[in-house]
């Protein structure tokens, strides 16, 4: 390995964003360590681009073969430069009818693998004074929307941990970045989403549009994740690189929006929430 070679840690690399990132990074001349589900997919990897992309069976929701991956990982390359939580999924459905089996599943492969895998990679990180951790959110990680409560709950729940992590590994120069997509043209509305379809009329004109709507969309949206991926590498270049980075003119619109609404309905309310202190 050169000395001048990053080492990727993407989890989620057979397909979407974690497929196109791969490439990008591989493409610079980097070293991309990339998990899948299927032995096949790894073997597959391997050969992409023989002694750069290297393949790892990971299922995130286990946490032995996490720490089995990272390990191999360090084991051969002594460190890890980038670590990329992409593997996610959407969970679509009221919230009354997801069942609680779901909204576990949700969580464990959303937000308790990417803490796992975050906290296994830590220690070297720490131990190198270096490191940028990259969280693939999404907008709906700002704001919540009818039909994605459980998903909208999850990355709500990754930006949280993302800009505490920010602030705990600041002073040990490791950078943490929180990459909220709008609308990409992944499968992240098709064969990778989990749909609860509508059975209560009542949700019929709130969720059961919704989904349909996202359903329709799927394989039309307006983002490119081959932009994307340029984006996200680029955004390991910079210095001093944000906390927040939304990805598409969409991402743009919804957060301009999200501050504009916070900010009239703190204006509005302020009379009613904001003197409840004890008297001085």
């Amino acid at each position: 390995m050169n000395i001048t070679e990053n080492v990727w840690f993407i989890t989620g690399v057979s397909s979407g964003f974690g497929k196109q990132i791969a490439k990008e990074v591989l493409d610079k001349g980097d070293i991309v360590v990339g998990t899948f589900r299927k032995q096949e997919q790894v073997e597959e990897f391997n050969k992409q681009v023989p002694n750069r992309s290297f393949g790892v069976l990971m299922d995130v929701t286990s946490y032995d073969m996490i720490h089995e991956g990272v390990k191999k990982t360090i084991d051969q390359f002594g460190k890890i430069d980038v670590l990329v939580n992409n593997a996610g999924y959407g969970s679509m459905g009221s919230l009354e009818e997801v069942s609680d089996k779901e909204i576990r599943n949700q969580f464990d492969v959303n937000v308790f693998g990417v803490l796992e895998l975050t906290k296994a990679v830590l220690p070297v990180m720490r131990s190198k004074r270096s490191g940028h951790i990259i969280n693939i959110t999404s907008i709906g990680g700002r704001i919540g929307s009818e039909g994605l409560g459980v998903y909208n709950a999850s990355k709500f729940a990754l930006e949280g941990i993302g800009e505490a992590l920010a602030a705990e590994v600041k002073p040990l120069n490791i950078k943490v970045t929180n990459v909220e997509p709008g609308p990409f043209k992944t499968e992240w509305a098709g064969s990778s989403a989990s749909f609860e379809n509508t059975k209560i009329s009542d949700y019929e004109e709130t969720v059961g549009k919704r989904i349909i709507a996202l359903q329709n969309l799927s394989g039309n949206q307006p983002g490119d994740p081959v932009k994307a991926a340029k984006a996200i590498y680029e955004l390991t270049k910079l210095e001093n690189p944000p906390i927040h980075l939304p990805l598409g003119k969409i991402a743009y619109t919804v957060s301009q929006k999200i501050i504009d609404s916070l900010s009239k309905e703190l204006a509005d309310f302020e009379y009613l929430g904001k003197n409840v202190d004890f008297d001085a």
